[in-house]
This record gives structure tokens, C-alpha cells and sequence, in this order.
């Protein structure tokens, strides 16, 4: 599927478009993208009680629905209270004069970027359209429901899972108890963000490797191979993502990455089942 091989060499219109029509045309995409997610986050803007209260700080609280969670998972499986954390005495500061404006404006436009990357999913999927066949329409819906399914869910498995699992760690963690844990906004706001979106990107395994099968650059055989080396890049993956020391935060993130990488195994198996029948 060549994007470009719908214009002439000429760069004349025949009912085709130019080389730098389709950059124009992409343009038009990219800056209806971003006006979405600057909407998006300029109305987040407006709400910073509930974007920092509730979704920023929401793991900070006791009553945070994942530690909730764990305490009655704790309590059925007999375990008392050891499932039940939650508790911080730390404190977080501001030290930069501008920091929590600048604060709140990085996480208005993650916001935005997040809630309105189904629509840059559905403008790229626009961009690509006159270039496809009306099966591979068909499957460009799904790419774009699909991509924002798995997107979202990574986001969700950080946000409930791994950041509480890591901020309960690092949170609690003393050298010595005449160390006060006090840390900045802006260290936490980082690594709860980089986190949440790297998270979320990895999910998107299946999807590129669709896509790598499809060209022909990727296949089953290959990734069954090589299952044993996805392991260890997994595992380390894991302790780049996972800012911790904690094993359990570190295997919370290889169990769903593994469950991913089979899927794409999955997916990649289809496509080449797929594209053997056409050819038959």
C-alpha cells in the first residue's frame, strides 16, 4: 500500500493528487488533530480541582478504588490486612514559582492528547483512506477502534495498577528514619505521566505487529522463535517502565506485556492465514 502512488510523476491534476497535495492534505489532518486536542485540554484547563483531586492525586488517597480493591481481595483470601496499603504520611511541594501552572498545563494537554487520540487515530485512518481498497477500508475502522481500545486500556492498567503499586513502594521507602519523605509536584507528576503513556504505548504491540506482518516484515515462525529473547526484553522493558525496585510492580507490567506479545503472536498467524487465502 504505496500513500503516494495515487499522483502522477507530472504533478499534474488528473483526477489524482500531487506529491505536495497530499502534504497539504496531511497538514489539514495534523492541524485538525490539534485543534481536538487543544480543546480538549484547554476545557481540562478550566477544571484543576477535579484534573489534580481526583485524577492526579486519586492514588495519593486511601480510599483509592485499587487500594480498595486490595484490601477486600486481602480479606476473602484470609490474608488480614496485608493487602492493605495506601497510607502516606509524605507531602508533596511546589518549588518553582511557575511550577504549578506549568503543572497544570502539562497535564491539561496529556488530558487532551489522551481523550483525543481516537479522533487523530480516525484523521490519520482519513488521510490514508483514498489509498485503500474497500476491504482494507473495512479493516481500517477496526485498526482505529482497535488501537484506541488497547491505548486507553494501557493507560487504565498504569494509572489503577502500576502507579499505586509504585507509589506505595518509593512513597514508603526510607534509608533511615531520620529521612523525611517529602518530594516535588514535578517529580511526581512525571513519573506518574511517563509512566501512564509509555504504558500505554506498549499496548499497541498487536497493532504494529500487524502491520509489520502484513509487509511482510514480521511472521509467527519468527515471533515463536524468538519467544525466549522477547522474555528478557520484556522483563527488562518492565524495569525501564517501572521507575522502582519493587519485583511485584516490575512483574505486574511483564505479565500483561508476555499476555500481549502471545496475542500478537495471535494476530500476526492471522494475517498470514489471511493473506495466503487471497492469494489462493
Amino acid at each position: 500500500m504505496a500513500l503516494f502512488g495515487l499522483f502522477n510523476k507530472s504533478g499534474k491534476n488528473n483526477g489524482e493528487m500531487s506529491f505536495w497535495g497530499h502534504i497539504d492534505a496531511l497538514r489539514g489532518h495534523l492541524f485538525r488533530s490539534a485543534i481536538v486536542v487543544v480543546v480538549v485540554a484547554c476545557v481540562l484547563f478550566c477544571f484543576p480541582e477535579y484534573l489534580f483531586d481526583t485524577i492526579i492525586f486519586g492514588p495519593l488517597k486511601e480510599d483509592f478504588a485499587t487500594y480498595r480493591a486490595f484490601c477486600k481481595l486481602s480479606h476473602l483470601l484470609n490474608l488480614g490486612d496485608d493487602l492493605c496499603f495506601g497510607h502516606y504520611t509524605f507531602k508533596l511541594q511546589s518549588l518553582g514559582l511557575a511550577d504549578q501552572f506549568t503543572s497544570q498545563m502539562w497535564i491539561a494537554f496529556i488530558g487532551g492528547l489522551i481523550l483525543g487520540s481516537p479522533y487523530v487515530l480516525w484523521e490519520v485512518w482519513r488521510f490514508i483512506k483514498p489509498a485503500l481498497k474497500e476491504k482494507e477500508k473495512k479493516a481500517s475502522t477496526l485498526f482505529i477502534i482497535s488501537a484506541s481500545f488497547l491505548f486507553v486500556l494501557g493507560v487504565c492498567f498504569s494509572y489503577f495498577i502500576i502507579a499505586p503499586l509504585m507509589i506505595n513502594f518509593l512513597g514508603n521507602y526510607k534509608v533511615s528514619d531520620m529521612v523525611e519523605n517529602n518530594f516535588t509536584m514535578d517529580s511526581y507528576i512525571s513519573t506518574v505521566t511517563t509512566l501512564t503513556l509509555c504504558t500505554g504505548l506498549i499496548f499497541e504491540l498487536p497493532i504494529l505487529v500487524y502491520f509489520l506482518t502484513r509487509f511482510g516484515l514480521l511472521s509467527p515462525e519468527f515471533m515463536r522463535k524468538y519467544r525466549k529473547h522477547a522474555v528478557v526484553v520484556i522483563l527488562i522493558t518492565a524495569g525501564v517502565i517501572t521507575p522502582s525496585p519493587d519485583v511485584t510492580s516490575q512483574l505486574l507490567v511483564a505479565f500483561p506485556l508476555y499476555f500481549l506479545y502471545e496475542a500478537s503472536i495471535f494476530v500476526s498467524y492471522y494475517v498470514v492465514k489471511r493473506k495466503a487465502k487471497m492469494v489462493d
